[in-house]
Protein backbone atom coordinates (compact mmCIF):
# COMPACT_ATOMS: atom_id res chain seq x y z
CA UNK A 1 0.00 0.00 0.00
CA UNK A 2 1.05 3.60 -0.42
CA UNK A 3 2.44 4.87 2.87
CA UNK A 4 -0.19 6.39 5.17
CA UNK A 5 0.12 7.37 8.82
CA UNK A 6 -2.06 5.70 11.41
CA UNK A 7 -3.64 9.09 12.13
CA UNK A 8 -4.53 9.54 8.46
CA UNK A 9 -6.00 6.04 8.24
CA UNK A 10 -8.09 6.65 11.38
CA UNK A 11 -9.45 9.86 9.85
CA UNK A 12 -10.27 8.15 6.54
CA UNK A 13 -12.15 5.25 8.14
CA UNK A 14 -13.78 7.28 10.93
CA UNK A 15 -12.05 5.29 13.64
CA UNK A 16 -10.52 5.94 17.05
CA UNK A 17 -6.88 5.20 17.83
CA UNK A 18 -6.16 2.97 20.84
CA UNK A 19 -2.78 2.16 22.42
CA UNK A 20 -0.92 4.01 19.63
CA UNK A 21 1.98 5.96 21.17
CA UNK A 22 2.87 7.70 17.89
CA UNK A 23 0.01 8.30 15.40
CA UNK A 24 2.52 9.52 12.80
CA UNK A 25 3.84 5.97 12.37
CA UNK A 26 3.15 4.89 8.80
CA UNK A 27 1.71 1.69 7.40
CA UNK A 28 4.29 0.76 4.78
CA UNK A 29 3.54 -2.94 4.38
CA UNK A 30 0.56 -4.82 2.97
CA UNK A 31 -2.96 -4.68 4.36
CA UNK A 32 -3.86 -8.29 5.26
CA UNK A 33 -6.60 -10.29 6.96
CA UNK A 34 -4.52 -13.45 7.40
CA UNK A 35 -2.10 -13.24 10.33
CA UNK A 36 0.34 -15.50 8.47
CA UNK A 37 0.78 -12.81 5.80
CA UNK A 38 1.84 -10.04 8.18
CA UNK A 39 5.08 -8.23 7.33
CA UNK A 40 6.84 -5.34 9.06
CA UNK A 41 4.71 -2.22 8.62
CA UNK A 42 1.49 -4.14 7.82
CA UNK A 43 -2.03 -3.22 8.79
CA UNK A 44 -3.87 -6.30 10.04
CA UNK A 45 -7.64 -6.32 9.49
CA UNK A 46 -9.42 -8.25 12.24
CA UNK A 47 -12.59 -9.86 10.91
CA UNK A 48 -14.88 -11.93 13.11
CA UNK A 49 -15.64 -15.14 11.23
CA UNK A 50 -17.81 -18.14 11.99
CA UNK A 51 -14.91 -20.12 13.43
CA UNK A 52 -12.04 -17.64 13.87
CA UNK A 53 -11.96 -14.17 15.40
CA UNK A 54 -9.13 -12.07 13.98
CA UNK A 55 -8.97 -10.04 17.18
CA UNK A 56 -7.49 -13.08 18.91
CA UNK A 57 -4.35 -12.69 16.76
CA UNK A 58 -3.77 -9.01 17.56
CA UNK A 59 -0.86 -9.52 19.94
CA UNK A 60 0.85 -11.98 17.61
CA UNK A 61 0.62 -9.78 14.51
CA UNK A 62 2.05 -6.75 16.31
CA UNK A 63 4.91 -8.89 17.58
CA UNK A 64 5.44 -9.98 13.95
CA UNK A 65 5.82 -6.35 12.89
CA UNK A 66 2.32 -5.07 12.11
CA UNK A 67 2.03 -1.33 12.64
CA UNK A 68 -1.52 -1.67 13.95
CA UNK A 69 -4.76 -3.62 13.86
CA UNK A 70 -7.98 -2.43 12.22
CA UNK A 71 -10.49 -3.73 14.75
CA UNK A 72 -14.04 -3.46 16.04
CA UNK A 73 -12.90 -3.35 19.69
CA UNK A 74 -9.75 -2.45 21.63
CA UNK A 75 -7.24 -5.32 21.63
CA UNK A 76 -4.48 -4.16 23.96
CA UNK A 77 -2.05 -3.33 21.15
CA UNK A 78 -1.92 -0.44 18.64
CA UNK A 79 -5.31 -0.40 16.93
CA UNK A 80 -7.73 1.72 14.96
CA UNK A 81 -11.18 0.84 16.28
CA UNK A 82 -14.23 1.22 14.04
CA UNK A 83 -17.89 0.21 14.18
CA UNK A 84 -17.73 -1.86 10.98
CA UNK A 85 -14.42 -3.36 9.88
CA UNK A 86 -15.63 -4.25 6.38
CA UNK A 87 -16.96 -0.74 5.75
CA UNK A 88 -13.72 0.75 7.06
CA UNK A 89 -11.66 -1.47 4.75
CA UNK A 90 -13.75 -0.29 1.80
CA UNK A 91 -13.36 3.36 2.78
CA UNK A 92 -9.59 2.94 3.01
CA UNK A 93 -9.49 1.31 -0.44
CA UNK A 94 -11.54 4.16 -1.93
CA UNK A 95 -9.16 6.72 -0.43
CA UNK A 96 -6.04 4.95 -1.68
CA UNK A 97 -7.41 4.46 -5.20
CA UNK A 98 -8.20 8.17 -5.46
CA UNK A 99 -4.69 9.09 -4.31
CA UNK A 100 -3.02 6.66 -6.69
CA UNK A 101 -4.32 8.04 -9.95
CA UNK A 102 -3.84 4.64 -11.64
CA UNK A 103 -6.17 3.56 -14.45
CA UNK A 104 -8.71 1.22 -12.93
CA UNK A 105 -10.11 -1.55 -15.13
CA UNK A 106 -13.04 -3.56 -13.74
CA UNK A 107 -14.55 -6.68 -15.30
CA UNK A 108 -17.47 -8.95 -14.65
CA UNK A 109 -19.40 -11.74 -16.35
CA UNK A 110 -20.99 -15.11 -15.73
CA UNK A 111 -18.01 -17.12 -16.98
CA UNK A 112 -14.36 -16.51 -17.76
CA UNK A 113 -13.75 -13.59 -15.38
CA UNK A 114 -10.63 -14.96 -13.76
CA UNK A 115 -9.03 -16.24 -16.97
CA UNK A 116 -9.72 -12.91 -18.69
CA UNK A 117 -8.43 -10.93 -15.73
CA UNK A 118 -5.21 -12.96 -15.85
CA UNK A 119 -4.84 -12.25 -19.58
CA UNK A 120 -5.44 -8.51 -19.13
CA UNK A 121 -2.87 -8.39 -16.34
CA UNK A 122 -0.23 -10.14 -18.44
CA UNK A 123 -0.85 -7.96 -21.49
CA UNK A 124 -0.91 -4.64 -19.61
CA UNK A 125 2.04 -5.73 -17.50
CA UNK A 126 4.19 -5.42 -20.60
CA UNK A 127 3.32 -1.74 -20.81
CA UNK A 128 3.49 -0.60 -17.18
CA UNK A 129 3.35 -1.88 -13.57
CA UNK A 130 0.02 -3.64 -13.08
CA UNK A 131 -1.76 -4.90 -9.97
CA UNK A 132 -4.61 -7.37 -10.36
CA UNK A 133 -7.01 -9.54 -8.39
CA UNK A 134 -5.27 -12.72 -7.17
CA UNK A 135 -7.31 -15.82 -7.95
CA UNK A 136 -11.01 -15.10 -7.56
CA UNK A 137 -10.91 -12.66 -4.64
CA UNK A 138 -13.63 -10.58 -6.25
CA UNK A 139 -15.98 -9.78 -3.37
CA UNK A 140 -16.46 -6.99 -0.84
CA UNK A 141 -13.36 -8.10 1.10
CA UNK A 142 -11.04 -9.41 -1.61
CA UNK A 143 -11.54 -6.43 -3.89
CA UNK A 144 -10.45 -3.70 -1.45
CA UNK A 145 -7.54 -5.83 -0.26
CA UNK A 146 -6.36 -6.07 -3.89
CA UNK A 147 -6.75 -2.34 -4.41
CA UNK A 148 -4.74 -1.67 -1.26
CA UNK A 149 -1.85 -3.77 -2.60
CA UNK A 150 -1.17 -1.10 -5.25
CA UNK A 151 1.82 1.21 -4.81
CA UNK A 152 2.95 4.56 -6.17
CA UNK A 153 4.47 2.73 -9.16
CA UNK A 154 1.18 1.07 -10.13
CA UNK A 155 -0.22 2.37 -13.42
CA UNK A 156 -2.97 -0.18 -14.05
CA UNK A 157 -5.28 -1.73 -11.47
CA UNK A 158 -7.30 -4.68 -12.84
CA UNK A 159 -10.15 -5.76 -10.59
CA UNK A 160 -12.50 -8.71 -11.05
CA UNK A 161 -15.99 -8.07 -9.69
CA UNK A 162 -18.36 -10.87 -8.74
CA UNK A 163 -22.04 -10.65 -7.87
CA UNK A 164 -24.61 -12.87 -6.19
CA UNK A 165 -27.46 -10.39 -6.40
CA UNK A 166 -28.68 -7.02 -7.56
CA UNK A 167 -26.63 -4.17 -6.08
CA UNK A 168 -23.45 -6.13 -5.40
CA UNK A 169 -21.48 -4.70 -8.32
CA UNK A 170 -22.86 -1.22 -7.64
CA UNK A 171 -21.40 -1.53 -4.14
CA UNK A 172 -18.01 -2.70 -5.42
CA UNK A 173 -17.76 0.08 -7.99
CA UNK A 174 -18.45 2.53 -5.20
CA UNK A 175 -15.36 1.24 -3.39
CA UNK A 176 -13.10 1.29 -6.45
CA UNK A 177 -14.64 3.42 -9.21
CA UNK A 178 -13.42 2.15 -12.62
CA UNK A 179 -12.65 4.19 -15.72
CA UNK A 180 -12.86 1.13 -17.98
CA UNK A 181 -15.59 -1.45 -17.44
CA UNK A 182 -15.68 -4.81 -19.22
CA UNK A 183 -18.67 -7.17 -19.32
CA UNK A 184 -17.88 -10.62 -20.73
CA UNK A 185 -21.19 -12.45 -20.88
CA UNK A 186 -24.51 -13.18 -19.22
CA UNK A 187 -24.95 -16.88 -18.56
CA UNK A 188 -26.52 -19.12 -15.97
CA UNK A 189 -23.92 -19.10 -13.18
CA UNK A 190 -25.74 -18.42 -9.85
CA UNK A 191 -29.08 -18.36 -11.70
CA UNK A 192 -30.65 -20.02 -8.68
CA UNK A 193 -29.76 -17.00 -6.57
CA UNK A 194 -30.62 -14.36 -9.18
CA UNK A 195 -33.84 -15.91 -10.45
CA UNK A 196 -33.18 -15.61 -14.19
CA UNK A 197 -30.84 -14.33 -16.90
CA UNK A 198 -32.64 -10.98 -17.08
CA UNK A 199 -31.80 -10.40 -13.42
CA UNK A 200 -28.20 -11.47 -14.02
CA UNK A 201 -27.96 -8.96 -16.87
CA UNK A 202 -29.40 -6.28 -14.62
CA UNK A 203 -26.75 -7.00 -12.00
CA UNK A 204 -23.80 -7.22 -14.40
CA UNK A 205 -24.85 -3.99 -16.13
CA UNK A 206 -24.35 -2.06 -12.90
CA UNK A 207 -20.70 -1.98 -13.92
CA UNK A 208 -21.27 0.09 -17.06
CA UNK A 209 -23.72 2.33 -15.22
CA UNK A 210 -20.91 3.26 -12.82
CA UNK A 211 -18.53 4.49 -15.52
CA UNK A 212 -17.67 8.14 -16.20
CA UNK A 213 -19.06 9.68 -19.36
CA UNK A 214 -17.14 9.44 -22.61
CA UNK A 215 -16.12 13.09 -22.19
CA UNK A 216 -14.56 12.18 -18.84
CA UNK A 217 -12.71 9.14 -20.21
CA UNK A 218 -15.17 6.37 -19.40
CA UNK A 219 -15.06 3.28 -21.63
CA UNK A 220 -17.50 0.35 -21.64
CA UNK A 221 -16.10 -2.76 -23.34
CA UNK A 222 -18.95 -5.10 -24.29
CA UNK A 223 -19.26 -8.53 -25.90
CA UNK A 224 -20.78 -8.02 -29.34
CA UNK A 225 -21.65 -11.74 -29.53
CA UNK A 226 -23.88 -11.70 -26.41
CA UNK A 227 -27.18 -9.82 -27.00
CA UNK A 228 -27.76 -9.21 -23.30
CA UNK A 229 -24.31 -7.68 -22.92
CA UNK A 230 -24.48 -5.67 -26.13
CA UNK A 231 -27.77 -4.15 -24.97
CA UNK A 232 -25.93 -2.65 -21.99
CA UNK A 233 -24.63 0.07 -24.32
CA UNK A 234 -27.93 1.86 -23.65
CA UNK A 235 -27.17 1.91 -19.91
CA UNK A 236 -24.00 4.00 -20.03
CA UNK A 237 -22.80 7.41 -21.16
CA UNK A 238 -19.27 6.04 -21.55
CA UNK A 239 -17.65 5.33 -24.89
CA UNK A 240 -18.61 1.83 -26.08
CA UNK A 241 -16.06 -0.55 -27.58
CA UNK A 242 -17.29 -3.93 -28.87
CA UNK A 243 -15.29 -7.17 -28.96
CA UNK A 244 -16.16 -10.55 -30.41
CA UNK A 245 -16.29 -12.56 -33.61
CA UNK A 246 -19.10 -10.44 -35.03
CA UNK A 247 -18.16 -8.37 -38.05
CA UNK A 248 -19.47 -5.33 -36.17
CA UNK A 249 -16.99 -5.75 -33.30
CA UNK A 250 -14.26 -3.11 -33.01
CA UNK A 251 -11.84 -5.76 -31.75
CA UNK A 252 -12.54 -9.10 -33.39
CA UNK A 253 -11.13 -12.49 -34.29
CA UNK A 254 -11.02 -13.94 -37.78
CA UNK A 255 -9.93 -17.37 -39.01
CA UNK A 256 -10.44 -18.94 -35.59
CA UNK A 257 -9.07 -22.48 -35.34
CA UNK A 258 -7.53 -24.93 -32.87
CA UNK A 259 -4.03 -26.34 -33.09
CA UNK A 260 -3.50 -30.10 -32.95
CA UNK A 261 -3.04 -29.78 -29.20
CA UNK A 262 -6.31 -27.87 -28.73
CA UNK A 263 -4.88 -24.37 -28.39
CA UNK A 264 -6.74 -21.51 -30.11
CA UNK A 265 -5.24 -19.52 -32.96
CA UNK A 266 -6.78 -16.58 -34.78
CA UNK A 267 -6.14 -13.32 -36.55
CA UNK A 268 -6.61 -10.38 -34.17
CA UNK A 269 -8.11 -7.26 -35.74
CA UNK A 270 -8.15 -3.95 -33.86
CA UNK A 271 -8.74 -0.37 -35.04
CA UNK A 272 -4.94 0.03 -35.06
CA UNK A 273 -4.15 -3.04 -37.19
CA UNK A 274 -4.10 -6.83 -37.31
CA UNK A 275 -1.76 -9.54 -36.08
CA UNK A 276 -1.83 -13.33 -35.60
CA UNK A 277 -2.28 -15.00 -32.20
CA UNK A 278 -1.57 -18.59 -31.14
CA UNK A 279 -2.40 -19.05 -27.47
CA UNK A 280 -0.77 -21.28 -24.87
CA UNK A 281 -4.13 -21.83 -23.17
CA UNK A 282 -6.48 -24.66 -24.14
CA UNK A 283 -9.98 -24.41 -25.61
CA UNK A 284 -11.74 -22.21 -28.13
CA UNK A 285 -13.58 -20.38 -25.35
CA UNK A 286 -10.36 -18.49 -24.63
CA UNK A 287 -10.74 -16.63 -27.92
CA UNK A 288 -13.48 -14.47 -26.42
CA UNK A 289 -11.41 -13.93 -23.27
CA UNK A 290 -8.42 -12.91 -25.40
CA UNK A 291 -10.49 -10.47 -27.43
CA UNK A 292 -11.77 -8.86 -24.25
CA UNK A 293 -8.20 -8.43 -23.02
CA UNK A 294 -7.16 -7.10 -26.42
CA UNK A 295 -9.92 -4.50 -26.33
CA UNK A 296 -8.72 -3.22 -22.96
CA UNK A 297 -5.11 -3.12 -24.17
CA UNK A 298 -6.09 -1.32 -27.38
CA UNK A 299 -7.97 1.31 -25.42
CA UNK A 300 -4.85 1.85 -23.29
CA UNK A 301 -2.63 2.47 -26.30
CA UNK A 302 -1.07 -0.88 -27.22
CA UNK A 303 -0.65 -1.85 -30.87
CA UNK A 304 -2.14 -4.95 -32.45
CA UNK A 305 1.33 -6.48 -32.71
CA UNK A 306 2.14 -5.81 -29.05
CA UNK A 307 -1.18 -7.27 -27.95
CA UNK A 308 -0.86 -10.36 -30.16
CA UNK A 309 2.63 -11.09 -28.86
CA UNK A 310 1.50 -10.74 -25.25
CA UNK A 311 -1.56 -12.96 -25.78
CA UNK A 312 0.54 -15.61 -27.51
CA UNK A 313 2.92 -15.76 -24.55
CA UNK A 314 0.36 -15.49 -21.74
CA UNK A 315 -0.28 -18.47 -19.50
CA UNK A 316 -2.69 -19.35 -16.72
CA UNK A 317 -1.98 -17.50 -13.47
CA UNK A 318 -4.73 -19.14 -11.39
CA UNK A 319 -4.78 -22.74 -10.21
CA UNK A 320 -7.06 -25.53 -11.43
CA UNK A 321 -8.26 -23.72 -14.55
CA UNK A 322 -7.58 -25.91 -17.58
CA UNK A 323 -4.22 -26.93 -16.13
CA UNK A 324 -2.88 -29.44 -18.65
CA UNK A 325 -0.21 -31.90 -17.46
CA UNK A 326 1.09 -34.98 -19.23
CA UNK A 327 2.19 -37.85 -17.01
CA UNK A 328 5.36 -39.81 -17.81
CA UNK A 329 3.18 -42.66 -19.10
CA UNK A 330 1.49 -40.39 -21.67
CA UNK A 331 -1.81 -39.84 -19.84
CA UNK A 332 -2.86 -36.17 -20.01
CA UNK A 333 -4.72 -34.68 -17.03
CA UNK A 334 -6.79 -31.50 -17.56
CA UNK A 335 -7.51 -30.05 -14.12
CA UNK A 336 -10.35 -27.53 -14.49
CA UNK A 337 -11.81 -28.26 -11.09
CA UNK A 338 -11.78 -24.77 -9.58
CA UNK A 339 -15.41 -24.11 -10.46
CA UNK A 340 -18.15 -24.97 -12.93
CA UNK A 341 -21.30 -23.56 -14.47
CA UNK A 342 -23.13 -24.66 -17.63
CA UNK A 343 -21.18 -22.32 -19.91
CA UNK A 344 -17.75 -23.25 -18.58
CA UNK A 345 -18.67 -26.94 -18.50
CA UNK A 346 -19.62 -26.90 -22.18
CA UNK A 347 -16.45 -25.01 -23.06
CA UNK A 348 -14.29 -27.50 -21.16
CA UNK A 349 -15.95 -30.48 -22.87
CA UNK A 350 -15.39 -28.94 -26.29
CA UNK A 351 -11.76 -28.33 -25.39
CA UNK A 352 -11.45 -31.98 -24.33
CA UNK A 353 -12.91 -33.13 -27.65
CA UNK A 354 -10.51 -30.89 -29.55
CA UNK A 355 -7.54 -32.33 -27.64
CA UNK A 356 -8.52 -35.93 -28.38
CA UNK A 357 -7.03 -36.38 -31.87
CA UNK A 358 -7.89 -40.06 -31.88
CA UNK A 359 -7.09 -40.62 -28.21
CA UNK A 360 -9.56 -41.88 -25.59
CA UNK A 361 -11.16 -39.08 -23.59
CA UNK A 362 -12.56 -39.14 -20.06
CA UNK A 363 -14.86 -36.49 -18.56
CA UNK A 364 -14.85 -36.71 -14.76
CA UNK A 365 -17.65 -34.32 -13.86
CA UNK A 366 -19.52 -33.32 -10.74
CA UNK A 367 -22.20 -30.97 -9.49
CA UNK A 368 -22.70 -27.46 -10.86
CA UNK A 369 -23.95 -25.48 -7.85
CA UNK A 370 -26.46 -22.64 -7.48
CA UNK A 371 -28.60 -23.43 -10.53
CA UNK A 372 -31.91 -23.50 -8.68
CA UNK A 373 -34.83 -24.77 -10.75
CA UNK A 374 -32.53 -25.11 -13.78
CA UNK A 375 -30.30 -27.71 -12.13
CA UNK A 376 -31.92 -30.84 -13.55
CA UNK A 377 -32.12 -29.49 -17.11
CA UNK A 378 -28.56 -28.12 -17.08
CA UNK A 379 -26.95 -31.30 -15.71
CA UNK A 380 -28.96 -33.38 -18.18
CA UNK A 381 -27.79 -31.13 -21.03
CA UNK A 382 -24.12 -31.48 -20.05
CA UNK A 383 -24.44 -35.27 -19.99
CA UNK A 384 -26.00 -35.18 -23.45
CA UNK A 385 -23.26 -32.90 -24.77
CA UNK A 386 -20.55 -35.30 -23.60
CA UNK A 387 -22.13 -37.96 -25.80
CA UNK A 388 -22.53 -35.63 -28.78
CA UNK A 389 -18.86 -34.73 -28.55
CA UNK A 390 -17.92 -38.42 -28.58
CA UNK A 391 -16.28 -38.32 -25.15
CA UNK A 392 -15.16 -41.90 -24.63
CA UNK A 393 -16.32 -42.18 -21.03
CA UNK A 394 -18.27 -39.96 -18.65
CA UNK A 395 -17.58 -40.46 -14.94
CA UNK A 396 -20.27 -38.62 -12.97
CA UNK A 397 -19.13 -38.08 -9.38
CA UNK A 398 -21.41 -37.41 -6.41
CA UNK A 399 -25.08 -37.55 -5.57
CA UNK A 400 -28.27 -36.37 -7.25
CA UNK A 401 -26.69 -33.96 -9.73
CA UNK A 402 -24.19 -36.58 -10.84
CA UNK A 403 -27.07 -38.97 -11.43
CA UNK A 404 -28.65 -36.33 -13.66
CA UNK A 405 -25.41 -36.03 -15.63
CA UNK A 406 -25.39 -39.76 -16.27
CA UNK A 407 -29.10 -39.78 -17.10
CA UNK A 408 -28.54 -37.12 -19.76
CA UNK A 409 -25.76 -39.21 -21.29
CA UNK A 410 -27.91 -42.34 -21.18
CA UNK A 411 -30.87 -40.60 -22.83
CA UNK A 412 -28.58 -39.27 -25.57
CA UNK A 413 -27.46 -42.81 -26.39
CA UNK A 414 -24.63 -43.63 -23.99
CA UNK A 415 -24.99 -47.35 -23.40
CA UNK A 416 -23.06 -49.99 -21.53
CA UNK A 417 -19.95 -48.68 -19.83
CA UNK A 418 -19.68 -45.38 -21.74
CA UNK A 419 -20.97 -43.55 -18.66
CA UNK A 420 -20.78 -44.45 -15.01
CA UNK A 421 -21.99 -42.87 -11.77
CA UNK A 422 -19.65 -43.13 -8.76
CA UNK A 423 -20.26 -41.94 -5.23
CA UNK A 424 -17.19 -39.84 -4.50
CA UNK A 425 -13.71 -38.71 -5.55
CA UNK A 426 -11.96 -41.81 -4.23
CA UNK A 427 -14.25 -44.08 -6.23
CA UNK A 428 -13.46 -42.04 -9.35
CA UNK A 429 -9.73 -42.35 -8.70
CA UNK A 430 -9.97 -46.10 -8.15
CA UNK A 431 -11.87 -46.52 -11.42
CA UNK A 432 -9.47 -44.41 -13.44
CA UNK A 433 -6.37 -46.05 -12.00
CA UNK A 434 -7.65 -49.42 -13.13
CA UNK A 435 -8.70 -48.37 -16.62
CA UNK A 436 -6.47 -45.54 -17.86
CA UNK A 437 -4.15 -46.30 -20.76
CA UNK A 438 -1.17 -44.33 -22.12
CA UNK A 439 -2.40 -41.53 -24.36
CA UNK A 440 -5.75 -41.05 -22.61
CA UNK A 441 -6.93 -37.50 -21.89
CA UNK A 442 -8.84 -36.87 -18.62
CA UNK A 443 -10.87 -33.73 -17.88
CA UNK A 444 -11.79 -33.09 -14.23
CA UNK A 445 -14.41 -30.42 -13.56
CA UNK A 446 -17.11 -29.50 -11.01
CA UNK A 447 -18.12 -26.64 -8.76
CA UNK A 448 -15.53 -25.74 -6.15
CA UNK A 449 -17.56 -27.19 -3.29
CA UNK A 450 -17.22 -30.71 -4.76
CA UNK A 451 -13.42 -30.69 -4.41
CA UNK A 452 -12.68 -32.72 -7.54
CA UNK A 453 -9.19 -31.24 -7.76
CA UNK A 454 -8.28 -34.15 -5.47
CA UNK A 455 -8.99 -36.53 -8.36
CA UNK A 456 -6.60 -34.69 -10.67
CA UNK A 457 -3.94 -34.46 -7.98
CA UNK A 458 -4.21 -38.16 -7.11
CA UNK A 459 -3.97 -39.19 -10.77
CA UNK A 460 -0.91 -37.02 -11.30
CA UNK A 461 0.70 -38.42 -8.18
CA UNK A 462 -0.09 -41.96 -9.33
CA UNK A 463 1.63 -41.38 -12.64
CA UNK A 464 4.71 -39.94 -10.98
CA UNK A 465 5.10 -41.85 -7.75
CA UNK A 466 2.77 -44.84 -7.69
CA UNK A 467 -0.52 -45.31 -5.87
CA UNK A 468 -1.65 -42.23 -3.96
CA UNK A 469 -5.24 -41.88 -2.71
CA UNK A 470 -7.47 -38.89 -3.30
CA UNK A 471 -7.92 -36.74 -0.22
Amino acid sequence: MIALSLAEIAAVVGGQTHDIPDPTVEVTGPVVRDSREVEPGSLFVAFVGERVDGHDFAQAVVEAGAAAVLASRPVGVPAIVVDDVQAALGALARHVVRKLGATLVALTGSAGKTSTKDLIAQVLGRKAPTVFTPGSLNNEIGLPLTALSATEETKFLVLEMGARGIGHIRYLTGLTPPRIGLVLNVGTAHIGEFGGRAQIAQAKGELVESLPSADDGGVAILNADDPLVRAMAARTTAKVLLFGESGEADVRAENVRLTDSGQPAFSLHTPSGASDVTMRLYGEHHVSNALAAAAVAHELGMSAEEIATALSEAGSLSRWRMEVTERPDGVTIVNDAYNANPESMRAALRALAAMAKGRRTWAVLGKMAELGDEALAEHDAVGRLAVRLNVSKLVAVGGREAAWLQLGAYNEGSWGEESVHVSDAQAAVDLLRSELRPGDVVLVKASRSVGLESVAQALLASGAEGEVSAR
